[in-house]
């Protein structure tokens, strides 16, 4: 049992956590449909639970509804227009490069996890990608923290990752296109806080069983079966536990089972020549994923074209649902305006965005493609496990956003402080 009860604050929020385990889980790729299946077939027995006892709802994600977008927000309880990473993917106009945006480097503000270790709490940070591992290590490691990967489990050494036997903790390290990167992922932190290695856990999963399978799917009612269970664990370690998605999931598919693609920059080209760079920022070394296709895009648009002409020409394309100037965008959506193009494109449900039909491999999504990145999938789902007072209860049924969710944990319950 954890004895002290810590305050501590990060970009102008202050979280006093309660004397127990807290254990802030990311369902990556999570549309509450998942849940939703799950628990009517009876697979989640510990998740039925907590929402009944707890709270269960829905919040907003970041837009774009991306993995490395909304995980920032998360760890840092700010939007990207505050902590800088606006996409997996952007264009540097001052190099000329278009650049991954994996590295702390990029980002502006500090996490709440240094705060959180430097005022007492063991913080370990566990997450399916290697490509989040060091953004949320930073200033961690420094501070004693744990942060590692499951991808590169095997690796992990405790000058850089605070850790260095991930395997004999949880297990050999596991593919990372399978689903069992995702439950690696709780097994390690339920494995961390048993020990007694870490009391403040952020858990973050990958989404390649929500790329691949519908909610209905054997397969993917197994998998959530699986994160039941260690969820069952933290619980029975007395965890206050919140969960919630960086974004939803969804069919992008022709009536005729292919792939709903429309290719911008193609287009661009066509109607107006040559010169246009579009920007797919949902791009990261996991092709098989989605295939760098998501439903969102940023344009830069060459000099001396009309950027009027070219907002109503790409309104006009099948599939397109929202295109917004820089300004507009940076106001509607809270990204960094240094790190955007000069219009923003957003797409259907059922439609991804392209740059040109060669750019993109289509052969390695073997089959079908659901993918993310615009409206519809930006409701996610909202868990605590314990009752909320009726100041966050009041929050939570107005406006909730998926980035408050450690302000929740370590703020808005009633009990166990």
């Amino acid at each position: 049992m954890i004895s002290y009860s810590p305050s501590f604050s990060a970009n102008g929020r202050q979280y006093s956590p309660p004397s127990r385990l807290i254990a802030v889980l990311c369902l990556d790729g999570s549309a509450d449909e998942y849940l939703d299946a799950a628990l009517a077939r009876g697979r989640m027995p510990h998740l039925h639970r907590i929402s009944a006892l707890g709270y269960r709802g829905m919040a907003r994600a970041q837009m774009p509804t991306f993995t490395n977008v909304n995980n920032t927000s998360i760890v840092t309880g700010v939007p990207p227009s505050v902590h800088g990473i606006g996409g997996n993917f952007f264009y540097d106009t001052m190099t000329g490069q278009e650049v991954m945006m994996n590295s702390a480097r990029y980002l502006r503000v500090p996490t709440l996890f240094s705060a959180a270790q430097a005022a007492g709490r063991r913080v370990a940070v566990v997450t399916a990608k290697e490509k989040l591992k060091d953004i949320f290590a930073s200033g961690l490691i420094e501070q004693g923290g744990i942060a590692f990967s499951t991808e590169k489990a095997r690796e992990a050494v405790m000058s850089t990752h605070g850790i260095s036997d991930v395997e004999a903790l949880a297990g050999p390290t596991p593919e990372i296109y399978s689903g069992d990167a995702s439950i690696y992922v709780l097994r390690a932190g339920v494995r961390l806080a048993q020990e007694g290695r870490a009391d403040f856990l952020y858990l973050s999963t990958t989404d390649y069983m929500q790329h691949k399978y519908a909610p209905e799917a054997p397969e993917i009612l197994d998998f959530y079966a699986a994160l039941d269970v260690e969820l069952g664990k933290l619980l029975a370690l007395g965890a206050v536990v919140g969960l919630t998605a960086d974004h939803g999931m969804n069919d992008k598919l022709r009536a005729d089972g292919t792939p709903n693609v429309v290719y911008l920059e193609s287009e661009l080209d066509r109607r107006f020549g040559g010169g246009f760079r579009v920007i797919l920022p949902i791009t990261d070394p996991y092709v098989v994923h989605h295939g760098a296709l998501g439903s969102f895009a940023q344009v830069h648009i060459p000099t001396g074209i009309d950027v009027r002409a070219v907002m109503s020409m790409i309104s006009e394309l099948p599939g397109i649902t929202e295109v917004y100037a820089r300004d507009v965008a940076v106001r509607l959506m809270g990204l960094p305006p240094d790190r955007m193009g000069d219009v923003v494109v957003v797409s259907g449900r059922d439609a991804v965005i392209g740059r040109t039909l060669e750019y993109h491999d289509l052969k390695a999504l073997n089959g079908g493609l659901r993918s993310h990145g615009g409206r519809y999938e930006e409701m996610v789902p909202l868990v605590v496990s314990d009752p909320l007072t009726p100041a966050y209860l009041a929050r939570v049924r107005a406006d909730i956003r998926n980035f408050d969710i450690f302000d929740l944990v370590c703020n808005g319950t009633e009990v166990g402080r």
